[in-house]
């Protein structure tokens, strides 16, 4: 049951993953909760006590649902992906209002300054909206990069375009820790500037003193998403698989590139990506190899690839997805990417038999297009007409 600490409880709460922090009910700004609970500001996605040159704690705070912009927790692997707030053409990368993107530059450039620079990183906190008032979801504590990327692909500046007018943000990724609950204490001491105390949970010493990330980690159960799972939310969403099962609607099979292409957004290792000929497919509409590893060390993997340009009403069933489970080889997994979605009958012969097949949806498709920067119409209407030019 999730956990729920009113505004009077704020001043004294403890920092639960999962748990919400109610505002208060004016209406106005004060409601903000951040000022109670943590004696920071109460405006902005960069909240911080101290100075950018002298930073005792950092909070972060996201809606998780701006679709040019979307931040995204995976709580598989404890990653945190945030975007800074040069958000609009007009500013230079580091020249925001609340010094955002300055911040994040600050914190991974002392993140890869060893045990040194480790240390003038602060406590970082991340927080969502609700949607309900005020209100907020505690995600976790983080710290700068991942265990899968190199120092310097954990921060990277991204070029987007709005009204013609290009212009640089920064894309972040984070750890959110093996820590569940951060006490009272810490907060105290942290606000007191000893966040090195007694009190600080060892994920957060372990990682300030040899840089080894213990990320919180939420295996899934044996799940399967349902319809509106699969299809996007919102309306640009909506619009844009709709322009793409329009574009190739009255010649589907050259849907098979485009879904290559979203393949290999989704997985950029992957070395080689074949669409077949549509007679010669023996039902796979593009074959192809991932690279696991790196150097002489690594492997191939084998994989076939099927497209289905389906309408949102029609879904694919049963028959499609064990056609392609028959054709897959031994130790060769599937990727099945659809405008559309499964039904909830195929969606189950894949998870509860454990077939290895990688489904890329409608709601898949929007998401890996805005993470390339595609998140409007015209941008995906341009992306299409010049990768998939229709004779």
């Amino acid at each position: 049951m999730q956990r729920f600490f009113s505004r009077n409880s704020l001043p004294m709460a403890d920092l639960c993953v999962d748990a919400v922090y109610r505002g208060g009910r004016r209406g106005n700004a004060s409601d903000d909760p951040f000022s109670p609970l943590l004696s920071v500001s109460n405006m902005g996605g960069f909240r911080y006590r101290g100075s950018l040159a002298d930073l005792g704690m950092v909070v972060l705070t996201s809606t998780l649902s701006d679709p040019e912009w979307p931040d995204e927790l995976d709580e598989e692997t404890g990653v945190f992906t945030y975007f800074g707030d040069n958000k609009r053409p007009g500013r230079a990368l580091h020249e925001t209002p609340r010094n955002g993107n300055e911040l994040l530059r600050r914190l991974f450039d002392f993140a890869q300054g060893g045990k040194e620079g480790r240390k003038n990183i602060p406590p970082i906190f991340v927080f969502s909206n609700t949607g309900e008032w005020r209100d907020v979801v505690f995600i976790g504590l983080a710290v700068p990069g991942t265990t899968d990327l190199r120092p310097g692909e954990d921060l990277v500046a991204i070029w987007k375009t709005s009204r013609r007018r290009r212009f640089q943000n920064y894309r972040a990724r984070f750890t959110i820790l093996d820590v569940p609950v951060v006490s009272r204490k810490w907060i105290a001491d942290i606000i007191a500037r000893s966040p090195r105390s007694s009190d600080a949970p060892s994920p957060w010493s372990a990682w300030v003193e040899t840089g080894q990330y213990r990320p919180l980690k939420a295996a899934r159960s044996v799940e399967y998403r349902g319809k509106s799972e699969q299809l996007p939310k919102d309306q640009v969403g909506i619009a844009i698989v709709a322009a793409i099962h329009s574009y190739f609607n009255e010649r589907s099979v050259e849907f098979e590139k485009c879904a290559a292409a979203l393949a290999m957004m989704l997985l950029p290792n992957i070395a080689s990506l074949d669409v077949t000929r549509p007679s010669r497919d023996g039902g796979r509409d593009a074959i192809g190899r991932l690279r696991i590893g790196s150097g002489p060390g690594s492997i191939l993997v084998d994989f076939a690839l099927e497209a289905k340009c389906y309408g949102p009403s029609e879904s694919v069933g049963v028959r499609q997805v064990s056609r392609l489970i028959s054709r897959l080889r031994h130790r060769q997994f599937g990727i099945l990417v659809t405008t559309s979605y499964l039904d909830v009958y195929a969606y189950k012969e894949i998870k509860e038999d454990q077939h290895p097949v990688l489904v890329i949806s409608a709601a898949d498709i929007v998401e890996l297009l805005r993470r390339n920067g595609l998140s409007t119409i015209e941008d995906v209407s341009t992306w299409l007409a010049s990768e998939f030019p229709l004779e």
